[in-house]
């Protein structure tokens, strides 16, 4: 049965979470614009999320044509990852305290948000290690294929997302 009204306050129908899929797309486009990482792999993956959530929970609505204090508004919260990821964990539990509309009280919005966040955290990809670049190259591994790899660190997907989306955004 479809509900009687739009916006999915009556009958039984199922509640589409439009901003979450609002701001994915938004934040898929800046990566796809910007051309950074191919669309299949994780790390995309991560930035796609970490961008999701930073338009989500900045307040979503995005004109197409994005407007340039919107911009600096998303380059200014995706600049720090440590501030981001408090900033994410206030806003998820702010929004998490608000009651929530539709049958049995769920959000789909959120509840996507929350597993985004949940596999950003969770999640970890083996990257370069950024601390030893500044390693001396008498102090480096060594060469061939082990060097490569103990170059290499496990580190969760927020870390490797998170600077990805911001990149993407100063490039739209």
């Amino acid at each position: 049965m479809r509900p009687e009204r739009q916006d999915g306050t009556s009958g039984n129908g199922l509640l589409v979470p439009m901003a979450w899929m609002y701001a994915e797309y938004i934040a898929d486009e800046m990566l796809r614009t910007g051309d950074l990482m191919e669309p299949s792999t994780l790390e995309y993956r991560a930035g796609r999320d970490a961008l999701a959530l930073t338009v989500f929970l900045s307040g979503g609505a995005v004109p197409d044509a994005l407007p340039a204090a919107r911009l600096d508004e998303l380059r200014l919260l995706t600049a720090y990852g440590a501030a981001w990821c408090g900033w994410i964990r206030e806003r998820l539990d702010a929004l998490g305290s608000v009651p929530a509309t539709g049958p049995a009280g769920a959000d789909p919005d959120l509840a996507l948000a929350r597993a985004a966040w949940r596999w950003l955290e969770e999640t970890e990809l083996l990257a370069a290690d950024l601390d030893a670049i500044g390693v001396p190259p008498w102090e480096a591994v060594g060469d061939g294929p082990d060097a490569e790899e103990a170059a290499q660190v496990w580190t969760p997907a927020w870390q490797l997302g998170l600077p990805l989306g911001h990149l993407a955004i100063h490039l739209h």
